[in-house]
């Protein structure tokens, strides 16, 4: 299924390939709440060992330790593929990250974030909608894909954006048209089928840009997985030269309130395979590309009584590229003892996620202050975190 990110009346003018690369922003969101503390761990923390017995990460030096970063903070083992990229200071972490707003609901919490507008339930398009909309509103639908079944709430909004499951689902066969341009041409409505046939335009330029099949780079392995067949997705689009900005897709399956350890090991060895498999089939495209990871909150401090964690607060995220100030952890580092815990229980916030958001939007996109304002409404940028 191809889904539009505009509305039916927008007639955006037709998809055009463009032979200037731009700089791209891939975001990742790991869907369901990743544990941050035990994929970053603060392993120089004693509460976190007090208050995870049976699920922490081991300290450096015993079986199954962590990957150590800065003498303090450390990887999860299953992210070994992901320290290369902070030996050669390509990868920076966002610690104690997330959001103002309070709620521990999945749904709403997510909401906030694809809106980057949280606590308000009333915003209708997504902020990475906004930044094209703010920054080129009749540019190409290619501007911003997104590699999903339906459109992310990140994307949804009045300028033009794609999402589909992947290049070789839309492939146009001489003169056929695809059931999706059919679907639209049928509809009576003279507008809709205007708006599907500018997402058919792209399609097919994206067509013409990606024949011959993909081989990704470098000997670049990506992972059979959803996931990692989307970012092998994302790699080919963005080496077709079609103008492609913004980038969406995600991981799911991150909600583990039974037997974390287990099925977290799984999920994170996936995740950092794919990336790093991304990173070597872009090679020199990662000079303008940083990819973003986020989580619409963190788990609690302490394990439960079945070997999990319970939604929490505070989170971290990977921000990866060319342009990133990497090997150092970004953010305040607030404590982990009960005092310094959010209701005295979750990792405390002191990074608000917008303030990552728009630091990628003005430091590597280039967007301006005013752009910038509109894609956050209400909210002002505190100091640069440094990490572009």
């Amino acid at each position: 299924m191809l889904s539009l990110g505009f509305a039916p009346s927008f007639l955006a003018r037709a998809a055009a390939a463009t032979d200037a690369r731009r700089r791209l922003l891939i975001a990742i969101f790991q869907r369901g709440a990743v544990d941050g503390l035990n994929m970053v761990v603060p392993y120089g923390e004693a509460e976190y060992y007090r208050l995870r017995p049976s699920i922490a990460v081991p300290r450096p030096g015993a079986d199954g330790a962590v990957l150590d970063l800065n003498g303090f903070f450390g990887l999860h083992p299953q992210l070994a593929p992901l320290m290369p990229l902070w030996t050669n200071k390509s990868l920076a972490i966002v610690h104690a990250c997330g959001s103002p707003d309070h709620t521990r609901s999945h749904f709403d919490a997510q909401d906030y974030m694809e809106s980057a507008t949280p606590g308000v339930k009333t915003t209708r398009d997504g902020w990475l909608n906004r930044y094209l909309g703010a920054t080129n509103p009749a540019g190409s639908p290619l501007r911003g894909v997104a590699i999903a079944r339906q459109m992310p709430r990140s994307l949804q909004g009045a300028a033009p954006a794609l999402a589909f499951g992947g290049v070789e689902e839309f492939v146009v066969r001489g003169n056929t048209r695809s059931p999706f341009q059919q679907l639209y041409a049928h509809t009576g409505d003279k507008l809709f089928a205007s708006t599907g046939n500018e997402a058919f335009d792209a399609m097919q330029t994206l067509e013409r840009a990606t024949a011959g099949g993909y081989r990704p780079a470098a000997g670049a392995e990506y992972p059979n997985s959803p996931f990692g067949r989307a970012l092998q997705e994302i790699a080919r689009v963005a080496k077709a030269d079609v103008g492609l900005e913004v980038a969406f897709t995600e991981s799911g399956n991150w909600d583990h309130h039974v037997n974390e350890e287990g099925r977290l090991t799984g999920g994170l060895d996936d995740l950092s395979r794919s990336i790093a498999a991304l990173v070597a089939d872009l090679g020199p495209r990662m000079s303008d590309t940083v990819i973003l990871t986020m989580s619409e909150f963190g788990r609690a401090v302490a394990e439960n009584g079945t070997r999990g964690t319970d939604h929490g607060h505070g989170n971290a995220m990977f921000v990866v590229g060319g342009p990133v100030r990497g090997g150092a952890v970004y953010g305040r580092w607030p404590g982990l003892n009960e005092r310094d815990r959010f209701e005295g229980r979750d990792l405390a916030v002191t990074t608000d996620f917008r303030d990552v958001f728009s630091d990628i939007l003005t430091s590597h996109l280039g967007a301006s202050p005013e752009a910038v304002a509109k894609v956050f409404p209400g909210f002002t940028p505190s100091k640069p975190l440094g990490m572009l």
